[in-house]
């Protein structure tokens, strides 16, 4: 299956210059954990929930202070509607990403598609005949990579 058959396409998004308040206000009122963020030239970031918070921890400064260019992450992962999905998979596993970006030729964002997404999709699968695209076994083991401590050499506390 092809990634542009399961990604969301209404993609909520903001500008480089916008205010911090005025992302946590459309993830708040979409229910999301993240929106991209875009300019003129197409998808220049990705802001998430916890980049907002984190900000604001890090900053010291009233989230309408602080510009959402500040907050984002910069490093962008992508694929294309024509990708496979377990192409897609692969790039969050290795990046430890739950959503990604879905971008044309010209790097304008088209879609947003999600880990839960490809759960959904495998679970499905599961229930059909013939052979799975993404098993299950891989969705466990990607968000098992995900959810591992991003700290290099960290010892878990309990």
């Amino acid at each position: 299956m092809k990634v542009g058959r399961l990604m969301t396409r209404v993609v909520k998004t903001c500008r480089p210059h916008d205010s911090l308040s005025i992302a946590a206000k459309l993830m708040w009122d979409n229910n999301c954990g993240s929106v991209a963020v875009v300019a003129d030239t197409g998808l220049v970031g990705v802001l998430t929930d916890r980049d907002i918070c984190m900000a604001a921890y890090t900053q010291g400064r009233s989230l309408y202070d602080i510009q959402v260019s500040i907050a984002m992450s910069k490093k962008l992962f992508s694929c294309g509607p024509e990708d496979s999905l377990a192409t897609a998979e692969k790039i969050m596993r290795s990046n430890r990403i739950r959503r990604l970006p879905v971008v044309d030729a010209d790097r304008h964002l088209v879609g947003i598609l999600s880990l839960d997404d490809i759960a959904r999709e495998a679970a499905h699968e599961r229930k059909g005949k013939g052979r799975a695209e993404i098993t299950t076994e891989e969705v466990c083991d990607t968000l098992a990579a995900i959810c591992g401590d991003s700290r290099q050499g960290a010892a878990m506390t309990a």
